[in-house]
């Protein structure tokens, strides 16, 4: 088995647990790729051997898994390595909330153990992506959690008209918007006052960020629409949003947005469901009188 080792930084806390993660690996026999600037932290901890990569062509065809140390952060920012090759990815939380790393810290070693024997689920999550002439240049145009249209500058409101299917849904005036997908239901969108839905929901929500009309509220459409979004308003530019990467963006530009035609996969425990993480996570049920 080949897997990739993902991650940008980690407390000496966890230096016990990851010398003992890759000794195990490397008696397993797996061969290890691991991200260029990720790599002293390893030899700092470990003496195993290893390949370095950098770039989604030195992982595509050549590893079965990934594994993302860190925080959903870090599971996000390992997309643009990943991107469409469906390279299952295996979150290892060492943030703090960890709604997409699939294990905590004192979870890893076991976890580690099953999937080697074959243990484990592929949890597959689709993206939402810009699409057309209509998006500017960068390197990936999708995103897990969400798509926003946000104001560039501290101030006025932006304006931000949207159509699904080319019917009007509705012109905002407010913040920003988001585009979420079921998984970034938890995330941007939730704190904006957005559903929480069950990642195999076969939709995605339209969240106003701070709309100015407070009887605006979310809404729900089936993952098939395609959604028109157009930006006025006094300032020239406004932010795009794709997950944590940000691009200024011309308000002339019109943009498109429709699900990817093909997934994220994230490695699932089989121990682990949806409805236990909320609970856990967001202290639901967390009352006396449970």
């Amino acid at each position: 088995m080949r897997i990739a080792l993902y991650g940008k930084s980690f407390d000496s806390e966890y230096s016990l647990l990851m010398s003992r993660m890759l000794k195990f690996l490397k008696e397993s026999n797996v061969e290890l790729l691991v991200y260029g600037p990720f790599s002293s932290l390893i030899a700092s901890v470990s003496d195993v051997d290893y390949e370095m990569f950098d770039s989604y062509s030195q992982l595509v065809g050549k590893v079965d898994m990934l594994f993302s140390f860190g925080g959903d952060g870090t599971v996000l920012d390992s997309l643009p390595l990943v991107r469409d090759s469906e390279i299952p990815v295996f979150g290892i939380n060492m943030g703090r909330l960890g709604f997409l790393s699939s294990v905590s810290a004192n979870e890893a070693e076991e976890a580690v153990r099953n999937i080697l024997k074959g243990n484990y689920m592929i949890d597959s999550r689709f993206m939402l992506q810009v699409v057309g002439d209509s998006f500017p240049s960068c390197d990936v145009n999708y995103a897990l959690n969400e798509i926003s249209v946000l104001r560039s500058e501290i101030g006025g409101l932006i304006v931000v008209t949207v159509y699904v299917d080319d019917l009007l849904v509705n012109t905002y005036w407010a913040d920003g918007l988001i585009l979420a997908t079921p998984t970034g239901s938890t995330a941007y969108s939730m704190s904006a006052g957005g559903p929480i839905m069950a990642p195999d929901t076969k939709s995605f929500v339209i969240t106003p960020v701070s709309p100015h009309n407070l009887s605006v509220r979310p809404v729900v459409i089936p993952d098939k629409s395609v959604i028109r979004i157009k930006v006025d308003g006094r300032c020239n530019a406004f932010s795009l949003g794709l997950d944590s990467r940000k691009i200024l963006v011309d308000k002339s530009l019109e943009l498109e947005v429709r699900k990817t035609d093909f997934c994220f996969n994230m490695v699932k425990m089989q121990q682990k469901d949806f409805f236990t993480a909320m609970r856990n996570k967001l202290l639901w049920g967390n009352d006396v009188r449970n």
